[in-house]
């Protein structure tokens, strides 16, 4: 279980089969770089230091959203309303940032309550999958309608700006060097201190095997509802990252979002099925996602293909990833 839960037959793998059992995210990382080469070989200034940074601004919220799905992946759930928690999180704090008249403190106090939003989105999650033990996939695609209608409700129509000192921030420098950076190297240091948490090692143990983890006396569905309040942090912080980067209110604006984010976390080596995987890994598959998308506009594809061609690019970097994986651990 990426290196704090022995795995059957993990004592008959040996030199490079361990590396890729302890860090999952190996082949992610060889695409990421295969990635960056091509991208730089059709248009040089991409991979400068301008170019990179307007990368992670673009999308730090689908790697925030990546990170979220994949604390819940951990215990072999999923989350379907991580767009939609983004979504209603975004028109929230817009809301409450001009009904407060959108000062300085008005921010500050939206963010934290957008943060809560979230967190109480999670929980909802948690109880109504843990505790009433529904089907994750359909109960959080349930959950997903909900927090859309109730954001449709707080903003019907999309495009209500967010004041200008929010996101004059966000895409502002200091030191000369993008506010977003600074949020960016924040967010890691967060989730190493997370990586280092009980909570981890026990969403790990619950996915790898749950009844062998409730028979050894973990709270199971403690454990599983705390994934789901983390993963509705997580979310409340890609909105607020989505509300910075387009500085307005959209009350559909992570609906794209939420298969892309589980398309992440499988990119980046996290087993659907639990007890597997890493969120540096989801934050590869996310930057994979990005980078596939800027080489189909690099080398011209026309308009009505590109979806197309990024499609099946995401599927071959997947393909191969898994197919690298597979022959490391025989």
């Amino acid at each position: 279980m990426s290196g704090l839960v022995a795995q059957p037959g993990a004592g008959a793998h040996t030199g490079i089969g361990r590396i890729f059992e302890r860090f999952p995210f190996l082949p992610a990382f060889v695409i990421l770089i295969a990635l960056l080469v091509l991208n730089g070989l059709f248009e040089p200034n991409s991979l400068s230091f301008g170019a990179l940074t307007g990368l992670v601004s673009t999308y730090l919220a689908l790697m925030l959203l990546a990170v979220a799905q994949t604390y819940v992946v951990y215990a072999a759930d999923i989350d379907l309303s991580v767009g939609a928690i983004l979504s209603l999180v975004n028109v929230s704090i817009i809301v409450l940032m001009q009904l407060m008249g959108g000062s300085a403190l008005s921010v500050l106090v939206a963010c934290f309550a957008g943060i809560g939003i979230g967190l109480a989105c999670g929980i909802f999650n948690g109880i109504i999958v843990a505790g009433l033990r529904l089907q994750p996939i359909v109960a959080t695609f349930a959950t997903s309608i909900i927090f859309t209608g109730i954001a449709l409700y707080i903003m019907p129509v999309s495009g209500i700006p967010a004041p200008s000192v929010y996101w004059r921030t966000y895409g502002g420098r200091l030191f000369d060097v993008p506010f977003v950076i600074y949020l960016a190297v924040a967010v890691a240091v967060i989730l190493y201190v997370i990586a280092r948490t009980r909570l981890i090692t026990q969403l790990l143990a619950v996915g790898d095997n749950q009844q062998s983890a409730y028979q050894s006396g973990l709270p199971v569905t403690m454990t599983r509802i705390r994934g789901y309040a983390l993963c509705g942090v997580f979310a409340a912080l890609a909105a607020l990252c989505i509300t910075g980067d387009t500085a307005s209110g959209d009350p559909l604006v992570g609906g794209a979002m939420t298969l892309n984010s589980v398309a992440a976390v499988v990119l980046g080596g996290t087993a659907l099925s639990g007890g597997v995987g890493s969120v540096a890994g989801s934050v590869i598959g996310a930057l994979i996602i990005g980078l596939v998308n800027s080489l189909v506009f690099f080398v011209g594809t026309p308009s009505e293909w590109q979806n197309l061609v990024q499609g099946l690019a995401i599927l071959v970097a997947l393909t191969v990833g898994i197919l690298v994986s597979r022959r490391a651990g025989q």
